[in-house]
């Protein structure tokens, strides 16, 4: 059953679509993002979330970015929001998620 979120899915995957094998699989009301088997992001009410390490969480929160907060009681700090601009810009989309997958 199709969500409103979809077309934001869309979207982001075709953002994506030089990364050979990037699929979105329905997870908790939104979808997670896998290249191949490697979980690498959540989108989730039209938001696009990256898995961060600790070399890459300051580019997330050098742009004002917050990590992912399913609802009130919860917060996932291994996952932070992708700013509008990297998400509008598919080459340097595609290069922060690649830099996710090869960690």
């Amino acid at each position: 059953m199709p969500t409103k979120n979809d077309g934001f899915k869309d979207f982001i995957l075709d953002q994506l679509t030089e990364l050979n094998g990037v699929a979105a699989r329905a997870m908790f009301g939104g979808y997670g993002l896998y290249q191949r088997a490697k979980f690498f992001g959540i989108i989730h009410k039209g938001c696009l979330y990256f898995k961060v390490s600790a070399t890459t969480v300051h580019n997330y929160k050098n742009h004002g970015m917050q990590p992912f907060r399913p609802n009130a009681k919860q917060t996932l700090k291994s996952f932070y929001g992708v700013p509008i601009d990297v998400i509008e810009d598919a080459e340097i989309l595609t290069q922060w998620a690649a830099s996710v997958i090869e960690s």
